[in-house]
């Protein structure tokens, strides 16, 4: 007897709509499970300190900046310590800046799976953002650890700390759908965001504050999305404000709802072409 052809096949269309895309994100979380975890033992196999270095980088930074802007150029952090002061500036910029380098390259680095291999492409750049979310949150329990021990954290505010994670977070992943789409394209965002993310830790309030900017001048540079979230990480651990400090957080909060659907929708309508141009 012939054996019964089955009654169902699988076809993979790469000219439709993907109407069930985001149940494919879902069916294949096990997959970036895997990439996350493999990104992290990656990140710190063999290192000396291993992952101590979730530490030491902020730190050091932490130094350099509250003696370039607190010892040498004598610029005000309110009532709170400096240092505390800084390292909560360069906690979501360090989150930011990492995930942004390292999604903007993400695609190309796994052109491997993207070429051979059917699944949703997001879960690449989302994986890579777990992983420099594990440096964070070491960062960010020893920030806290701090500012309670000197009497500088905030406990009436401290409830919208994981309210300003979640829109770093919400950032940096559509930062990283924008990234890893154009640069499949042009090969030219590998050399040119380092060079971006370097001039913008200058622009943005991480060794400063945003009230030292003239006030005639704040309307221009709230217009960076990294302020309003810099300034909330400050506010809900130190009870810092300043006087456009509301319009800078609802900024930022439309800009990042904006730049994360307009990354999703670009990343899948250009997902289709990866594999040829990879």
């Amino acid at each position: 007897m012939q054996e019964q052809q089955s009654e169902y096949q699988i076809v993979i269309d790469a000219t439709g709509m993907q109407k069930e895309y985001l149940k494919d994100l879902f069916r294949y979380r096990e997959l970036f499970y895997f990439l996350a975890w493999r990104d992290i033992l990656v990140r710190y196999k063999q290192a000396f300190f291993g992952i101590a270095w979730a530490l030491v980088r902020p730190l050091l930074n932490m130094l350099v900046f509250a003696f370039v802007f607190g010892k040498i150029a004598h610029l005000s952090s309110g009532n709170v310590n400096y240092p505390l002061f800084v390292l909560a500036g360069m906690l979501p910029w360090q989150l930011f800046a990492s995930a942004s380098i390292d999604t903007c390259n993400c695609l190309v680095n796994n052109a491997h799976l993207v070429s051979k291999v059917y699944f949703p492409r997001m879960i690449i750049p989302a994986s890579e953002i777990i992983v420099h979310l594990v440096d964070f949150c070491v960062t960010a329990i020893l920030l806290l650890t701090l500012a309670s021990f000197f009497g500088d954290l905030n406990f009436q505010t401290i409830f919208a700390f994981p309210i300003f994670t979640i829109l770093l977070l919400t950032l940096c992943l559509g930062m990283g759908f924008w990234l890893s789409a154009l640069t499949v394209q042009y090969r030219d965002f590998r050399l040119l965001i380092p060079f971006v993310i370097q001039f913008g830790l200058f622009i943005s309030p991480v060794g400063y504050g945003t009230f030292v900017i003239p006030e005639k001048w704040q309307w221009l540079y709230i217009l960076n999305p990294l302020v309003g979230i810099i300034d909330g990480f400050r506010w809900s651990l130190f009870g810092m404000s300043h006087n456009l400090i509301f319009y800078s957080i609802a900024y930022s909060t439309i800009f990042t709802s904006f730049l994360l659907i307009t990354g999703f929708f670009y990343f899948k309508k250009t997902e289709r072409s990866f594999a040829d141009n990879i």
